[in-house]
């Protein structure tokens, strides 16, 4: 017999539809759950009224927000029809105690002189700040206290004067267009361009001593000290630019005022007022 007879590559012959033994193997499904219509699910009641004590608490919250609102905007109106404006402050950006947008506040076709006139207020800081250096270094070479003093009162009370008594009605009259603010800006502007004026000569009988940087005390502490006196001609060339500007400013707004006829609005409401003084 040949040990070769049988073939190592032959394959029993297997059915796969056979049942041998798999049906075993298999698991049984479970059984359906009986679905019954009829069954409740059983909530607790105090889950319901905690969910109807927290709803009518979102309610009165509700309504206290309502009240909030209606009051707020009653004050609001209030204020409006006062014309009392609540201005958000914003100038300078890194520390701000001004409020200023003229971009956003003031008309585009007044943009241009609004825009100069608040130069001339930063002129007029940079002034008074230079004069402050110019009197310090006089203070230190050949004059007395007195002037130093002098120049600190000069800035600390012609900024914020400048600021309320002529800048603020200008910024003012160009937003809402009032002649009353004009007039006012119109007197203080005036004052404040015979002071630039003023302190560029600086004449002695006006000014105590060099506390002006001007003209005049330039060329007196020349001859005692060279650097002093060239403190005070950069002194006098400041106001003499900041007094140019502000002539410019004055004849922009004054333009304005009388092509927008605010000249003569201003001449009735002086004559109503007179009228209504007299009765």
């Amino acid at each position: 017999m040949n040990r070769f007879d049988s073939s190592p590559f032959d394959e029993d012959e297997v059915n796969p539809f056979s049942n041998q033994g798999t049906a075993s193997s298999r698991l049984s499904p479970l059984p359906p759950e009986p679905y019954d219509r009829g069954a409740t699910i059983d909530i607790p009641l105090d889950s319901v009224k905690s969910l109807k004590e927290k709803e009518k608490e979102l309610q009165a919250r509700e309504a206290e927000l309502r009240r909030r609102e209606q009051e707020l905007k009653r004050k609001e109106d209030a204020i409006a029809r006062s014309g009392i404006i609540i201005e958000d402050k914003n100038w300078p950006p890194f520390y701000p105690i001004i409020h200023h947008n003229i971009a956003k506040e003031i008309p585009i076709h007044l943009q241009n002189v609004q825009y100069v006139a608040f130069s001339t207020l930063l002129g007029l800081v940079a002034c008074l700040t230079w004069n402050i250096i110019a009197v310090t270094a006089a203070w230190i070479k050949c004059e007395g206290p007195a002037i130093w003093l002098l120049a600190i009162i000069y800035l600390l009370s012609g900024v914020p004067g400048a600021y309320y008594l002529w800048y603020c009605p200008l910024y003012r009259a160009m937003r809402t267009d009032s002649a009353l603010k004009f007039g006012w800006f119109f007197i203080f502007y005036i004052l404040h361009i015979f002071f630039c004026i003023f302190a560029t000569i600086a004449p002695p009988f006006l000014f105590k001593g060099k506390s002006i940087a001007g003209i005049l005390p330039a060329i007196d502490l020349f001859g005692v000290d060279a650097a002093v006196g060239i403190f005070y001609f950069i002194g006098c060339a400041f106001f003499f630019v900041e007094s140019l500007l502000s002539l410019w400013v004055i004849q922009q707004v004054y333009m304005y005022f009388r092509g927008s006829g605010k000249a003569a609005e201003i001449k009735r409401e002086a004559v109503t007022k007179s009228m209504m003084a007299a009765l």
